[in-house]
């Protein structure tokens, strides 16, 4: 680990994107249990930003909605998610997650749409896998039917950001809309927006192992000022500090760019050949920092929120195939991707499988949060007023629908590398 003083903080560069409070809120709603984590929250919020990090949100997560409802219809549904999302609002809590439809309640999938177009600040999620070894067919669909069913709640289609598919992920990472909690007991993780650190650490190296050397000292410097400061609101208010997703998410400006950082590594532009191997060397050098982890401390790539990579998108460099295909080597996978207006559900399905069947049998968590765009066509320039969007063009999902036996409603078995088949 970098010695104190080795780096010495000039100036905090790293964000903090979220802190992530994982409670289970009871049945019904326990306003005090919301209370409670609004002061883990404010206490941690406070704590930071006194030692210098801009902390950007403060978010809630529960088990899965199924879990903690009393019925599984739509009027209680919309009703509990309403309800969390008054009783944070009212403690100064921004946004709340509501964990993923399960494949053991086949019903819960198809209220996550109804959900999202009753509320404004609940994010949800679909699984996609049971367990760690089958794709649900099923869930494939259910959840692309969700996907292409939100699209269509606002003119914008931005109900999606609030919307993702999970494939192989646990429960405990800070980032939305993944996040869920799993117990009874209350925990708190930080998700980092750290991207600058990538950028700066390679545009300085005059070699792979200098860039690598700086990057893991500078993920570990912060990492431990970090850990001891949440130790410190954990102490305070007695709920367990879980971690730190240290994610390099990015924020739509060149200097805090994923795919800057990639770039500084060799690829004259993300999406040309040897931006795999750039992300692969990046997620790496992120698997040798020593730090307490939750999450997916991995290589996020989201195309609407990256200032580069969204240049590379509109340029056609950058495209739905090889965003999959990095998603092999880096630790989130698809993410706020546009789409055309009218793609298909089997489209979205075909895309999703895909992504499952690579988080299974690489053994790694794996989300996809599409946004096909309601009037838009592929090609047609997007234009969100949204601060944390860089807006590109709308990527082409390719053609045809599975067919055959994988249109069926089986569970596919996937079995993880270096596992007998």
């Amino acid at each position: 680990m970098a010695c104190a003083g080795h780096l010495p903080l000039v100036r905090i560069s790293v964000k903090i994107r979220t802190i992530t409070c994982f409670i289970n809120p009871g049945q019904p709603l326990q306003a005090g249990a919301i209370q409670k984590s609004a002061t883990v929250l404010a206490t941690a919020r406070a704590e930071l930003e006194t030692a210098g990090y801009e902390v950007q949100t403060t978010r809630l997560a529960t088990p899965p909605f199924p879990k903690i409802l009393d019925k599984l219809d739509e009027t209680s549904a919309i009703a509990v998610a309403r309800q969390l999302e008054s009783l944070a609002a009212e403690h100064g809590v921004e946004y709340v997650s509501l964990g993923p439809a399960l494949l053991e309640y086949p019903q819960s999938y198809t209220l996550v749409a109804s959900m999202l177009g009753a509320t404004q600040n609940v994010f949800l999620a679909g699984m996609l896998t049971r367990g760690k070894t089958h794709v649900s067919l099923l869930a494939v669909r259910a959840c692309a039917s969700i996907i292409h069913q939100a699209a269509r709640l606002t003119p914008d289609g931005f109900t999606n950001l609030r919307f993702t598919a999970l494939a192989n992920v646990p429960p405990g990472a800070p980032f939305f809309p993944a996040a869920y909690h799993e117990g009874q007991d209350a925990t708190f993780a930080l998700g980092c927006e750290a991207a600058d650190l990538a950028v700066e650490a390679f545009s300085k190296a005059t070699s792979l192992a200098m860039a690598r050397r700086s990057l893991v000292e500078a993920i570990e410097e912060h990492a431990a000022r970090l850990e001891r400061l949440c130790q410190t609101v954990s102490q305070r208010t007695g709920v367990r500090f879980a971690g730190i997703d240290f994610t390099l998410a990015p924020f739509p400006e060149e200097a805090r760019s994923i795919g800057t950082a990639l770039e500084r590594l060799g690829p004259p532009a993300a999406g040309m050949h040897g931006t795999l191997a750039a992300s692969a060397f990046l997620t790496s050098s992120l698997d040798q920092a020593r730090f307490p982890r939750t999450g997916f401390n991995g290589l996020m790539l989201p195309v609407l929120e990256d200032a580069t990579l969204a240049r590379r998108a509109a340029e056609g460099r950058l495209g739905v195939d090889n965003l999959l295909s990095y998603s092999a080597v880096c630790g989130t996978g698809l993410d706020t991707l546009p789409l055309p207006g009218d793609t298909r559900v089997e489209q979205i399905a075909a895309i999703l499988l895909d992504l499952a069947a690579l988080a299974l049998r690489l053994d790694k968590p794996l989300t996809a949060r599409l946004m096909p765009l309601p009037g838009k066509v592929a090609g047609d320039a997007t234009n969100f007023a949204f601060a944390y969007f860089a807006n590109s063009r709308v990527l082409s999902p390719g053609e045809g629908e599975l067919r055959g036996l994988l249109a069926g409603d089986e569970d596919l078995p996937i079995a993880r590398l270096g596992d007998a088949s």
